[in-house]
């Protein structure tokens, strides 16, 4: 009798958990709801896939992790993005171009998230495309040693990236 009351209460506190998550998550559920809908117009799923990319579409957020970690599990591998830091191109020393010559493509490295940690986290998901535990983990990694948030740039998007990043309390630099 106790221990039917016992598993009772623990699927109450794990419906309760679970419910918390969902309120959490919600709002970046719509968030990506909204991502998915630009991006259902742009990737177009060949028809042996349609049924399953259904199925996962229908998941909840509990769920995708779960299943993410079995995939893990059962191949061996990692869901996340590596992050490696490139080497930056050094200058030429003494030649003819050297010093006036404008670079077409950049390296935005992240040097410090600063003290608005959830904007940055924000920022360097709308300019990488990651998901929230990558851009996460980036921005977490910025505090030890600077982090390369995306390489060969052209002149303008990294400039881009840079403004917002910024403007997020991030300190950055393009190599």
């Amino acid at each position: 009798m106790a221990e039917e009351k016992d598993e009772k209460k623990e699927t109450k506190k794990a419906a309760k958990a679970e419910e918390k998550v969902e309120e959490k998550t919600s709002s970046s559920v719509q968030k990506d709801e909204n991502k998915k809908e630009e991006t259902d117009e742009k990737t177009e799923v060949p028809k042996k896939f349609k049924e399953l990319v259904e199925k996962i579409e229908n998941l909840s957020v509990l769920e995708l992790s779960e299943l993410v970690k079995v995939l893990e599990e059962r191949f061996g591998v990692s869901a996340a993005a590596p992050v490696a830091a490139a080497p930056a191109a050094a200058p030429a020393e003494g030649g003819e171009g050297s010093g006036s010559e404008e670079k077409s493509e950049y390296n935005i490295e992240l040097k410090d998230a600063g003290e608005k940690k959830i904007d940055v986290i924000k920022a360097v998901r709308t300019i990488t495309e990651k998901g929230l535990k990558e851009a996460k983990e980036l921005v977490d990694g910025a505090g030890s040693e600077p982090q390369v948030v995306k390489e060969s740039v052209p002149v303008e998007e990294a400039k881009e990236a840079k403004k917002k990043l910024e403007e997020a309390g991030a300190t950055v630099e393009l190599k």
